[in-house]
């Protein structure tokens, strides 16, 4: 359910461009006793059709954890940029090794012992099904703004006097 006040838009181009220096997400499934399980993944890049991709070992437990409830969210922050993204969605995780060398890079080694051939790399890619922002004004000035009409009107800043906030549908 969203906010009547939040703006709504189908663009996934403003999520992709929110996320696009954040490296590092967050990624929450369920696991075997339905509670929340979240760790950490590298984004490799996000695809034509609006979805997200990432690798993963076969044998961790999120591929485990996707069989059983395929329903995930992303997490995104960069604090030194104020912004902040939450991402739903649907995750699968399949065997492609074209797609998984042309995804691979020699950093990920650490994962994958055996290179872009390691027999254990999966692709994992997230269909998002919506996604909110929120894109926080960094300035000294505009933060200082915000209390001091808080203070001065007694009255808390609203969300878009001190922050963007927009929620992304897709239909």
């Amino acid at each position: 359910m969203s906010d009547t006040k939040t703006p709504v838009t189908n663009d996934l181009n403003k999520l992709f461009d929110k996320i696009k220096d954040v490296r590092m997400a967050m990624l929450t499934t369920f696991d075997e006793q339905n509670n929340l399980h979240s760790r950490p993944m590298a984004t490799i890049r996000p695809e034509a059709d609006g979805s997200l991709l990432f690798l993963t070992d076969a044998h961790s437990a999120k591929v485990y954890e996707l069989n059983k409830d395929s329903k995930v969210n992303l997490s995104y922050a960069d604090p030194s940029a104020n912004i902040y993204v939450s991402v739903s969605g649907t995750a699968n995780a399949y065997r492609d090794a074209e797609k998984a060398a042309e995804l691979y890079t020699e950093p990920m080694r650490a994962w994958f012992p055996k290179g872009k051939d390691d027999p254990n790399i999966m692709i994992l890619k997230v269909t998002i099904t919506q996604g909110e922002y929120w894109d926080t004004p960094s300035s000294v000035l505009s933060q200082a703004f915000g209390y001091a009409r808080a203070v001065v009107t007694g009255e808390a800043s609203k969300d878009d006097d001190v922050n963007q906030h927009a929620q992304v549908i897709v239909k």
